[in-house]
């Protein structure tokens, strides 16, 4: 079953137990993935859908910063919920210790030395880990291995 159909079983499940937290959440993310297929005319697969659940985990995150710094934890803790049924989608996501290995290993790869050569790396460096893990803290693992 692909993740697309996983979702859309998922939020037949939410439809039945009267789940609306969770149904409101994954009406949100099948929208997200309709737009992206209209927009660009194209049928989603697996590691597409996961890019538009990480892009809106990474709007979760931002928006529970800003609600914390404004003192309105009833919406903060709303978007956390919202966050914890969209993580549910992502693959398991490497450890800080794989991301540096996986990192050290392209920048060998393409014989990185400085910093100016962050932008060829990331680009090698997304196309690879995409989905698999954080890209904060790939993007932290390559400043370190390009000043190091």
């Amino acid at each position: 079953m692909s993740l697309k159909e996983q979702i859309t079983e998922d939020m037949k499940t939410a439809m039945r137990a009267k789940d609306a937290e969770r149904l409101g959440t994954i009406r949100l993310l099948l929208s997200a993935m309709k737009q992206k297929e209209v927009d660009e005319r194209i049928e989603l697969d697996d590691m597409a859908v996961v890019a538009i659940v990480d892009k809106l985990i990474k709007q979760r995150k931002d928006s529970i910063a800003a609600f914390e710094q404004a003192a309105r934890q009833d919406l903060a803790d709303k978007e956390k919920a919202e966050m914890a049924v969209l993580l549910a989608y992502l693959p398991a996501r490497m450890s800080a210790e794989e991301v540096t290995a996986a990192v050290q290993a392209i920048v060998a790869d393409l014989g990185a030395k400085g910093p100016g050569d962050m932008g060829k790396v990331m680009g090698a460096v997304k196309a690879q880990l995409a989905g698999k893990a954080d890209m904060g803290q790939v993007s932290a693992a390559v400043k370190a291995a390009l000043a190091g």
